[in-house]
């Protein structure tokens, strides 16, 4: 695999990581201040939000950007 290649993946998977940690925050805050937790609900939500952060990712990450690497 190509250095450039493992570099987008691992960039790519740790913003999916934090935008589902987020996004399951956000269900967890909501659903708990009716006092119940539907935890398919926020394990769903989260998990798609982590598939769109890929799709998203495939336009291009500014982590990535070959101008800021040479300046880095």
């Amino acid at each position: 695999m190509k250095e450039r290649q493992k570099k987008w993946i691992k960039a790519a998977g740790i913003r999916a990581v934090k935008t589902m940690a987020q996004t399951a925050a956000a269900a967890i805050g909501t659903t708990a201040l009716l006092n119940e937790v539907d935890w398919m609900m926020v394990v769903s939500t989260s998990v798609l939000s982590g598939i769109l952060s890929l799709l998203t990712s495939v336009a291009g990450l500014p982590e990535l950007d070959e101008r800021t690497e040479s300046n880095g």
